[in-house]
């Protein structure tokens, strides 16, 4: 039971404690603000910095767009009389109508014959490997070969049909980007439908044709990275930061990927698809084109942790307006780090998750590890990530130190606050001679 004697004792106790807490230590409150925008100044230098690559783009573009005369013919899927059709199983086919006996029926046999209803409500027999393992009710892609073959199985199974579950996955995306990012993320998916026209409408034609590969990945990862980061995160200096920050970054991952390419003899046709597209496209160097992917392959992650970055340091001028440019350099570099010493196991990671079928066969040889990785079914993509890699930790730095020459002061501060308040917890005095510990 409290008595009136322990509160009194209790509020003495309180009294003076607050008595021995010296003056100068209390209060230490940031009185930081939004960051006003950026003064016309540094906004005029920025857009001096970036409409050199604004105009080289718009060349390249002109340079490099190919002529529909130098574009490969598409190859038709299915010959002339033959068609795909959509179908459901019904079940395996059974008795006569599981069609011709010269078809293997052994417990060992590869072939296996299916009755589908096709979109009429008709059904017919259809040619399918029992490896697919086929159940009534799935929704499969058939080719129709009836007039090119005298059987009763006129169908050959050749995929399942995927359209209504990546629709809804594609809905689902849509659905939640709009609900956690609402505008913005609205704004970020306007910008990936323009990266791929930007791809099916300029990129892809231009490497079919013949086009300089390097010279396609610079303009196509130059393109992209105006419309999308403009587009996601609005047009302001921050943004323009970024952007100078990815654009150094990809030119350094392109400069570097053209030496290793060629140091590593890296050829293109480490993949069975790619040795047979010169028989489709004679003009296409398989070379470039390898090196065009390592380029847009680091082009995502480099505008992930450069826009990271920069918001990084907007972000501590607003919580620290007072504090001097190289000590949000160092602060924001910080962060950096974490950021790097993430993403470089990412990286590393997303490769092995997409080609693990792959590295499963490669490690069943009887071959040293490093046998393995310099091996032509895998030395490409260890190009291709070292390279991303080293891009990706170079532009860090170098978007953290525009961002921090770039970023204004904050608003003025309460100009009451008393002269020992803090900022960020370290006096305005003290800030411009803060060092980054390590």
């Amino acid at each position: 039971m409290t008595t009136d004697v322990d509160r009194r004792a209790a509020r003495h106790a309180r009294t003076g404690a607050q008595a021995a807490i010296p003056e100068s230590a209390g209060h230490a409150h940031a009185h930081g603000g939004p960051v006003p925008p950026a003064p016309w100044r540094t906004r005029l230098v920025l857009a001096v910095l970036v409409l050199p690559a604004v105009v080289a783009t718009a060349l390249g573009l002109w340079h490099l767009w190919p002529s529909s005369a130098d574009v490969p013919e598409r190859v038709p899927v299915v010959v002339e009389g033959s068609e795909l059709v959509t179908a459901t199983v019904v079940g395996p086919l059974e008795g006569e109508a599981a069609g011709d006996a010269s078809w293997p029926t052994t417990e060992d046999s590869t072939i296996g014959n299916m009755e589908i209803r096709l979109a009429d409500g008709t059904t017919a027999g259809m040619q399918a490997e029992p490896r697919f393992e086929l159940e009534a009710g799935d929704a499969v892609v058939a080719l129709y070969i009836g007039d090119f073959a005298e059987t009763p199985v006129p169908y050959v199974f050749m995929d399942y049909e995927r359209e209504v579950p990546f629709a809804l996955l594609g809905l689902a995306y849509v659905v939640v980007v709009l609900l956690v990012a609402r505008w913005r993320g609205l704004a970020a998916l306007v910008g990936l439908a323009v990266a791929f026209a930007v791809f099916v409408g300029f990129t892809f034609p231009a490497l079919l044709s013949g086009q300089d590969a390097l010279g396609v990945a610079l303009v196509t990862s130059s393109a992209v990275m105006l419309a999308v980061l403009y587009l996601a995160h609005g047009l302001t200096a921050r943004t323009t930061v970024a952007l100078l920050g990815t654009l150094a970054g990809l030119a350094l991952t392109a400069g570097i990927g053209a030496w290793a390419a060629g140091a590593a003899q890296i050829t293109g046709a480490s993949e069975e698809i790619a040795t047979n597209l010169p028989t489709i496209a004679p003009g296409v160097d398989l070379r470039g084109i390898a090196l065009c992917g390592l380029v847009l392959a680091g082009m995502g992650v480099l505008n992930d942790v450069t826009i990271t970055q920069a918001s990084a340091v907007w972000e501590l001028r607003a919580l620290a307006p007072h504090a001097s440019r190289r000590a949000l350099f160092g602060r924001a570099m910080r962060i950096g780090r974490d950021h790097i010493a993430s993403t470089v196991y990412t990286i590393a990671f997303a490769y092995v998750g997409a080609a693990l079928p792959l590295l499963l066969t490669v490690w069943l040889l009887d071959q040293t590890p490093l046998m393995t990785l310099t091996s032509g079914e895998i030395a490409e993509e260890v190009v291709r990530t070292l390279v991303g890699s080293i891009g990706l930790v170079l532009a860090i730095p170098i978007t953290t130190a525009i961002a921090a020459v770039t970023v204004p002061r904050a608003a003025a501060l309460d100009a009451r606050h008393a002269p020992g308040s803090t900022t960020m917890g370290v006096r305005p005095s003290e800030e411009d001679t803060v060092q980054e510990r390590p």
